[in-house]
């Protein structure tokens, strides 16, 4: 079963394009997408799909759930949705009624991942 194309039309359906309309994005000639139905797409075009959605290849190709490049440690996915977990430990300011330090803030940042990691498992 070739699971390529179902998650390049959902990734596609989320920005709120059609398979042609990426397809011109990408200089593919039409239909080209269309033939992943039947077909793996070769590595040249896996990756730049996966590039361009900024997802992993294996999760194009359905060996993951999770659409997040390994080794991008600055963005999770949870319930569907990409969080970039320095950005929100970032916008804590306060806890407890205290100012936090940056340090404090690198340490919430760290725990924030350790769950999310935990999570996706």
């Amino acid at each position: 079963m070739f699971v390529a194309f179902d998650k390049i039309k959902e990734l596609a359906d989320k920005q709120g394009i059609s398979i042609n309309v990426l397809e011109e994005k990408l200089g593919y000639g039409t239909n080209t997408l269309y033939r992943l139905k039947r077909s793996n797409p070769s590595s040249k075009v896996l990756k730049e799909i996966a590039d361009y959605f900024n997802v992993s290849a294996d999760y194009l190709l359905g060996r993951t759930d999770n659409p997040t490049i390994a080794g991008n440690s600055k963005e999770y996915s949870w319930q569907g949705k990409t969080l970039n977990v320095e950005e929100m430990a970032s916008n804590v300011m306060m806890f407890g009624g205290r100012e936090l330090t940056d340090e404090k803030k690198k340490i919430i940042q760290s725990i924030i991942e350790g769950y999310l990691k935990e999570a996706g498992d």
